[in-house]
């Protein structure tokens, strides 16, 4: 029991402890929990039945596939926010500094809703890409424009506090020495901010993984076509299949922790590096 203590010159660790493990069980292990329990009322082969069907693949592998590309495509781009945001003054940049945290605050339809009207083939943008024959709406061009607006925020709010910390007197020393720019990014900058990159991308993958309202307006929602899981599962709730939407939910949570464990494994391994070098 002396171990599970923590040092401190305040008391009361037991009841913090306890408390804490009351709210996560109440607010995340038993709402998880009856995940399973409810899938567990379908058998086996109804359970695989649902989860493999042509419809839910199609769904699943939309979904992820828009998620990790929305992720990969917002970790360039957010780095690239972050640096000017942490390295640079400028006129405007707390307005610019605002409108990255604008995804947080705005409701999720508010954001549909104006992504279609801006990707629509009538909207401002739509108009132009579906001339050069690009659909920006109504298909999955669309859903990741979506995730890549909703999860901008938590690359660059994960990065830009690395990138203020690193002091810029290290860059300036391995210029002194004669290393190129190319070279003090890859050995001074990129060891530091790999860590914070993967975490930027989980946090975002994870919440593309789950977003619903935003997508649904610009998706199109076409069963095996545009059909996100989220709305899967919704439409399962509607025509009352309980077990259904669970099963297809349980296997999306399995995935995603898989996914979740493999991002944490290598931010593990290039923090430990960090910390021998």
């Amino acid at each position: 029991m002396k171990l599970l203590k923590q040092q401190s010159t305040l008391p009361g660790f037991n009841l913090a402890l306890g408390y804490t493990v009351l709210y996560l069980s109440l607010i995340v292990l038993i709402p998880l929990s009856m995940l399973f329990i409810k899938t567990s009322t379908l058998g086996f082969k109804e359970f695989l039945g649902v989860v493999t069907s042509p419809r839910t693949l199609a769904a699943y592998r939309l979904t992820f596939s828009t998620s990790l590309i929305a992720g990969l495509i917002n970790v360039v781009f957010g780095f690239l926010i972050a640096w000017v945001l942490a390295r640079y003054q400028f006129p405007g940049k707390k307005i610019v500094d605002a409108f990255v945290d604008f995804p947080f605050a705005l409701p999720t339809a508010v954001t549909g809703i104006a992504l279609t009207s801006l990707y629509s083939q009538n909207g401002w943008l739509g108009k132009y890409l579906y001339a050069w024959g690009i659909e920006s709406a109504y298909s999955p061009l669309g859903i990741t424009l979506a995730l890549m607006f909703i999860g901008l925020p938590f690359v660059v709010r994960t990065i830009e506090p690395v990138l203020q910390d690193l002091d810029p007197e290290l860059e300036d020393a391995a210029a002194s020495l004669g290393a190129s720019r190319w070279e003090t990014f890859v050995r001074i900058l990129l060891p530091n901010i790999i860590p914070p990159l993967i975490t930027g991308f989980t946090l975002a993958f994870a919440r593309a993984i789950g977003e619903y309202g935003s997508v649904i307006f610009i998706a199109g929602n076409m069963p095996g076509k545009t059909e996100i899981a989220p709305l899967l599962i919704m439409t399962k709730l509607e025509q009352y299949d309980y077990a259904g939407a669970t099963a297809i939910a349980v296997m999306m949570l399995l995935v995603s922790f898989v996914l979740l464990a493999i991002t944490n494994f290598f931010q593990h391994v290039f923090s430990k590096k960090i910390g021998m070098n």
